[in-house]
């Protein structure tokens, strides 16, 4: 929004971030009547989202996303201005504080430079105070969980928030914290929600904890609530982040009550010939609960809210209903729909299922050894020497293979004796001295070798 031709106030809150229950300033462009005086009380952010109220007596210019530096009981403590104007007036009478109180503590200034550094250092501090004051609470034996430290503004003391079943005796703790850290300690105890809301989280949801972005107050969760919901009572699943029963089960409960005050109790009993059923099961949405016989639990009869309400009516006039079947014939079966299969879609596993590994023709080809060669040719030519066949005639599944590459063929070698060596390699002696006087005769493919 453009306004006198200057840009909105609001923009500077936006840029910073969102903030717990941050508020849109939307009387910021909007000059007041002439002769009224602005509100003298500004709302100022600290960490983690904890906001106080301060007076302006200095009637500074301030605006949304000004850092200030504010008082405190010793020293200044420096903090981002989250409201200012009429809507501090009505987050106050929210809060019931009080505008007119002498006690409101004032803004000192805006804060400068030299401010914001020693501010951002004494932040940085923060991680290594929360690990070495966890170390010094175990070395104590104390039964505590520090889980956050805010520094003030000018170093000058340090707050520790901690978590614990009981009453904690942390007077030794804090003499050693102080000798060690060099400043004024402040322990103050907090509740698991709280602890939950000041450090936030994601929730099973995928959105951020209620606790840590609108809820402020904490209303106690008992497993009535889930019971009257219809949930199993697994803790794991009931509990958030604090380890307590999650807040989201009182959102709902109240329409959960309106809407069981149709049904029948669940402790209710119908008489019948075969015998007395209870209630096992209730579904609120489709307006069904469920019986069995009583000895006879493996089988479940559905019927609807206003069935079970006519057999009631009728056992209150003691008049026993023949069996549950008979209603349940009553009941329109829906026409059976064949589902999608989308089993693979939702699948957390489908994509670790490995791929086919497909054989390469070569590999294919290759597979036919020469040993199943030699047996097709022994087959169809008896009688005869093992001769291997051209590669064009070799039966195969798939295709032929190429014709200017022959498979490789290492025949059986036969057990020879040294005599029938000696007389072997007389023989070649003889067909090479026989050979080297006549030129070479390439032999024809269809007449066989001639026996020398």
């Amino acid at each position: 929004m453009i306004y006198n031709n200057e840009p909105s106030h609001n923009k500077i809150a936006y840029n910073y971030g969102s903030v717990k229950l941050s508020v849109y300033d939307w009387l910021s462009d909007i000059p007041l009547p002439a002769g009224q005086e602005a509100f003298d009380c500004v709302e100022v952010r600290f960490k983690n989202s904890r906001k106080e109220f301060f007076r302006n007596v200095h009637k500074l210019p301030l605006q949304i996303g000004d850092m200030v530096a504010t008082e405190t009981i010793s020293g200044h403590d420096i903090g981002t201005v989250s409201l200012t104007g009429e809507l501090v007036r009505i987050q106050m009478k929210k809060k019931k504080a009080d505008a007119q109180s002498p006690t409101l503590p004032k803004i000192y200034r805006k804060a400068t430079e030299r401010d914001i550094e020693v501010w951002k250092e004494h932040r940085a501090k923060e991680e290594f105070l929360q690990k070495r004051s966890r170390e010094l609470a175990i070395a104590l034996g104390l039964e505590m969980k520090i889980s956050d430290v805010e520094y003030q503004g000018d170093g000058s003391k340090a707050t520790f928030y901690y978590t614990a079943e009981g009453r904690v005796d942390f007077r030794q703790l804090i003499k050693d914290m102080a000798k060690e850290f060099s400043t004024r300690i402040e322990m103050r105890q907090i509740g698991y929600r709280q602890e939950a809301a000041r450090l936030g989280g994601i929730g099973s949801s995928g959105r951020e904890i209620s606790c840590s972005t609108w809820l402020t107050e904490f209303r106690s969760v008992t497993t009535a609530a889930a019971r009257y919901q219809q949930l199993s009572l697994n803790p794991q699943k009931l509990a958030g982040q604090c380890g307590k029963l999650k807040c989201d089960l009182n959102f709902e409960l109240d329409y959960y009550l309106e809407a069981l005050k149709d049904f029948p109790r669940t402790d209710t009993k119908l008489l019948t010939d075969k015998g007395i059923a209870s209630c096992q099961k209730v579904d609120i949405f489709k307006r069904l609960m469920w019986f069995t016989y009583e000895g006879d639990f493996i089988n479940w009869h559905k019927l609807t809210v206003d069935q079970v309400k006519e057999i009631l009516e009728l056992n209150k006039q003691k008049q026993p209903v023949a069996s549950l079947e008979e209603y349940m014939q009553e009941e329109d079966s829906p026409a059976k729909t064949t589902p999608l299969d989308n089993s693979q879609e939702g699948s957390l596993t489908r994509f670790d299922e490995k791929p086919r590994k497909y054989k390469s023709k070569k590999r294919q080809s290759i597979k036919n050894t020469p040993t199943d060669i030699e047996n097709t040719v022994t087959e169809t030519i008896p009688n005869k020497e093992k001769v291997l066949p051209s590669i064009k005639e070799i039966p195969e599944e798939g295709k032929p293979y190429p014709i200017n590459k022959k498979p490789f063929y290492n025949p059986p070698q036969k057990h020879i004796s040294a005599q029938q060596r000696q007389e072997k390699a007389s023989s070649q002696g003889q067909n090479l001295k026989k050979n080297s006087r006549k030129p070479f005769k390439k032999p024809s493919k269809t007449t066989p070798k001639s026996d020398e």
